[in-house]
């Protein structure tokens, strides 16, 4: 897989740009002057991100993903990834019969509910789940492959199905291991810093 350089990401007018950040040559960025990407982000091949999205820290965006924020907004949270085939909308059409559907007709003969999508940390979505608008996941929720989320969850807890259902908790080792990772992250980046030897006399 080939990654943007960082000039490339830097020309692209993200809202903000995080630290060693890889962007796939293959994915797609519609207004990215409202797309912010923490450090660490990964977005894989043929993904597609739009609207109003705030990626944070060590997220990851695997292939065949669609993030569609619209004007509400997709925020997902440190530590939370999204697997293979995944789509996340902030906005929907109503399929009612009711009203017209679909982009190329006038808003006014359509009816669409914009809500904002919130998935917290350490959440791991599994692929081709879809997740729709209005619905926030709290922090440490893992939803198994092929589910329809369509209600806000409980914190460490584990979703299946269509509709999504709780079907157990979840463990929350993981708390540990991110400060272990924090630390020793800290110490590279220190490392990695050049440093200034005093002027000699």
């Amino acid at each position: 897989m080939a990654y943007l350089p960082l000039d490339e990401l830097r020309a692209m007018g993200f809202r903000k740009l995080g630290r060693h950040v890889q962007v796939s040559t293959r994915a797609v960025f519609y207004e990215p002057h409202l797309i912010e990407l923490g450090d660490q982000v990964r977005i894989d091949d043929f993904c597609v991100i739009s609207g109003r999205v705030t990626l944070g820290r060590n997220v990851l965006i695997t292939v065949f993903c669609n993030v569609a924020g619209g004007q509400a907004g997709v925020s997902i949270d440190d530590f939370s990834g999204l697997a293979y085939g995944c789509h996340v909308f902030a906005q929907s059409e109503d399929f009612s019969g009711r009203y017209l559907n679909n982009s190329t007709l006038p808003r006014d003969l359509r009816l669409e509910t914009k809500k904002a999508v919130h998935i917290g940390r350490h959440c791991n979505i599994g692929t081709h789940c879809v997740i729709v608008p209005g619905v926030t996941l709290a922090e440490g929720t893992a939803v198994y492959a092929q589910s329809l989320v369509t209600k806000s969850t409980q914190p460490w807890s584990i979703y299946f199905g269509v509709p999504a259902r709780r079907i157990k908790g979840r463990r929350k080792d993981m708390l540990a291991l991110e400060k272990q990772y924090l630390q020793q992250e800290g110490a590279s980046e220190a490392e990695s810093v050049e440093t200034v030897s005093p002027i000699q006399s």
